[in-house]
């Protein structure tokens, strides 16, 4: 999908701009031809010095992914800092990770990139820099140290090895969440598309939310009840963006796992954004790459702020789904509207794949009625007589084995 250049530039900025850099100039350059030495050619590398040194600029940003060289050659020849988009993201990611386990992603994700580099600031191994963020920029009480690569694989395997823990952990948090009633929902979608947003409204809850890329890092999660009484845990996750580098995507499968185990994924999109079809198609990409589509997952888009828009403008009506969906929904985060539709679109995708059965149950199994209750959706129930009671369930697919099991030769599948 084809990205304006205006919208690849002011997304860039916003980047800058998430961690309080100030931009002395921004400026979309036309690079022929990649240059293995410098990535650009030399008139715009001449051009790139004479300001920095005009205009006492500390640092370049680059919008590309620059080889271990282009960059050392252009901090050599401009006589300045430079970041690759890849930087500046693991930056953001290292001044945003609030939970435990988030700063140890972000740390492995900028330890795998700086591998491969001349480390010339690196301060996760001295610890001097306290908590204002990861790495790169530099900061107070930062020494410069010559990179040395056995102590940086070291503490990757070190690293490795905290992750497994925290993988095991969820692991046997999972398992017992699948032993739980509720279907998990999740959240997905372009950063600063307005899904921190749209789970306060729809939960009541307090996560912070505000017009910043990279507002969430760490993934939080509520119960919600959907309009016709059906429970739901609702799970808010990290926004995506174009090129998120790969480290990250790998850092943090652990915090999406949420995503792939997800019974429902909400794709959420910004429809007053004029540059959300290539957006949608960026969050498709890494959710290919996390093994989730549309094919084992129901997925809905919700067409966020809709406020912003006229009803009939081209946003609007041109607007189409990103690959195969269950639903769209339009809504609005910020005035609540078409959240009654979104939640009766989770309820119908939900349903869509449960199977539906008739149970018997004798007296004398008393306590399956409260695994049903708890496990099952209980849509009827019928008078009991002298042999039991029957009901009709819908039932999930992640409860469908142990259903089937415990109720054995008690239950028909149902035509409803």
């Amino acid at each position: 999908m084809h990205r304006s250049i205006e919208a690849r530039q002011a997304e860039f900025e916003g980047l800058a701009g998430a961690i309080r850099l100030d931009i002395i100039f921004s400026e979309a350059i036309k690079v022929r031809e990649i240059k293995p030495a410098t990535f650009m050619g030399g008139g715009h590398v001449e051009e790139l010095a004479r300001r920095v040194k005009e205009e006492e600029i500390d640092l370049i940003l680059v919008d590309a992914a620059l080889s271990p060289i282009q960059q050392r050659n252009l901090e050599k020849e401009t006589g300045t800092k430079v970041l690759d988009r890849t930087a500046l993201i693991l930056e953001i990611f290292g001044e945003r990770a609030a939970t435990r386990e988030g700063v140890l992603q972000v740390e492995l994700a900028h330890l795998n990139y700086q591998k491969s580099r001349l480390v010339r600031s690196w301060t996760h191994l001295e610890r001097q820099r306290g908590s204002g963020g990861m790495g790169f920029m530099g900061g107070p009480g930062e020494t410069q140290i010559e990179s040395d690569r056995r102590q940086i694989t070291e503490r990757i395997v070190l690293l490795e090895e905290r992750l497994e823990k925290v993988k095991r952990t969820r692991a046997q948090q999972r398992r017992q969440r699948d032993r739980a009633p509720f279907p998990i929902v999740a959240l997905v979608g372009y950063t600063n598309a307005g899904k921190s947003s749209l789970f306060n409204t729809m939960t009541g809850a307090g996560v912070f939310a505000e017009n910043l890329l990279f507002a969430t890092l760490d993934t939080t999660i509520r119960r919600l009840e959907l309009p016709h009484g059906r429970e739901v845990m609702l799970s808010d996750t990290v926004g995506f963006v174009a090129d998120l580098p790969t480290d990250l995507v790998a850092a943090f499968r652990a915090t999406l796992e949420e995503v792939v185990d997800a019974d429902v994924v909400l794709h959420v999109r910004d429809i007053a954004n004029p540059d959300h079809p290539a957006q949608a198609t960026d969050v498709l990409k890494v959710l290919t790459d996390l093994g989730v589509s549309a094919e084992t997952t129901p997925i809905i888009e919700i067409w966020n702020k809709v406020d912003m828009l006229d009803p009939t403008s081209d946003l609007m009506t041109a607007a189409t789904p990103a690959g195969k969906v269950a639903a769209t929904v339009p809504v609005s985060a910020k005035t609540g509207q078409g959240l009654d539709q979104l939640g009766l679109a989770i309820e119908a995708a939900l349903s869509e794949r449960s199977r539906t059965y008739h149970v018997h149950v004798p007296h004398s199994a008393g306590s399956d009625i409260g695994w049903l209750h708890s496990h099952a959706e209980v849509i009827e129930r019928g008078e009991p007589d002298e042999n039991g009671q029957d009901f009709v369930v819908r039932v999930d697919p992640r409860h469908k084995t142990t259903f089937l099991e415990r109720f054995n030769g008690r239950i028909a599948i149902s035509d409803l």
